[in-house]
């Protein structure tokens, strides 16, 4: 059974974008994809659709994956993003890494690219319970410390512990 996956692909070449695609179908993914190679574009897909990944190539003519990388920044998403590359040096990858992209892979070796896919798709999951759980907790504490605020009475409590 295939994996649904929805993957924004920025990327100039199309015969590039043929091969990531078989390339993830080969692996097990139900491939929708949409492939742009300008910063308007990019923009455009990332409010048009929810992305589960974005697959940028470091270098393309007027726009680049760490420009994309900001876009996706600017919007407040949080998509995991891999720079698919075949033209990225070990520092170049370091800098891109650290600016946020989550992972890289060389286009001389997708074999890397399915267990990174799988493995930022579970880790978005973690991030999004992670920032749900932040989120009760604070709403949690935001009603006990109204409950408190406005109690008309003294409040008291008592905390007990039970040795045998």
């Amino acid at each position: 059974m295939s994996v649904p996956l929805r993957v924004l692909i920025i990327e100039d070449s199309q015969d590039d974008t043929v091969l990531l695609v078989r390339h993830l179908k080969q692996k097990g993914y139900d491939v929708s994809f949409e492939r742009v190679y300008s910063a308007a574009a990019c923009s455009a897909a990332l409010e048009q659709h929810m992305w589960d990944i974005v697959i940028a190539d470091y270098s393309l003519p007027g726009f680049s994956g760490m420009e994309a990388l900001a876009l996706c920044n600017e919007k407040g998403l949080d998509i995991p993003f891999i720079i698919v590359s075949g033209a990225i040096g070990e520092e170049i990858a370091v800098e891109t890494m650290k600016a946020g992209v989550h992972d890289y892979v060389m286009k001389g070796n997708l074999s890397r690219l399915a267990p990174a896919i799988q493995r930022e798709l579970r880790e978005a999951v973690m991030r999004q319970e992670r920032r749900r759980a932040e989120q009760a907790l604070r709403e949690s504490e935001a009603t006990y410390r109204t409950i408190f605020e406005n109690s008309g009475t003294g409040l008291m409590f008592v905390e007990t512990s039970y040795k045998k």
